[in-house]
C-alpha cells in the first residue's frame, strides 16, 4: 500500500530521532517515515545514474550532483554491468 503526504487516513505522529516527521497510517494502524533520509533511495535516482554514466560523467561528479555517497555510485555502475 502507498501513502501520499495529502492522503487523509495520515496523521502525523512526532518525530523520529534523527528528526524525520513520524506518520501514522489509521487504515493499517502502523506508524513509519514518509521521507527517506538517503537521497540514494528517492524514487528516480538509480534512473538519474545510468543517465549520467551515458554522458560520460565522473563518478565523483555524479556524487556530487544527486547528493549521494561514490560508493553508491560505483556499485550502481557494477549492478548494471553485471546484468548486460
Amino acid at each position: 500500500m502507498e501513502f501520499r503526504h495529502n492522503d487523509p487516513n495520515l496523521m502525523k505522529n512526532g518525530h523520529s530521532k534523527i528528526a524525520h516527521n513520524d506518520t501514522y497510517a489509521k487504515t493499517v494502524k502502523k506508524c513509519f517515515q514518509l521521507d527517506s533520509s538517503y537521497n540514494a533511495w528517492r524514487p528516480g535516482v538509480k534512473e538519474q545514474i545510468e543517465k549520467q554514466t551515458l554522458n560520460s560523467s565522473e563518478v565523483m561528479d555524479i556524487s556530487r550532483n544527486l547528493g549521494i555517497a561514490k560508493g553508491t555510485v560505483i556499485s550502481e555502475r557494477k549492478k548494471k554491468r553485471r546484468r548486460k
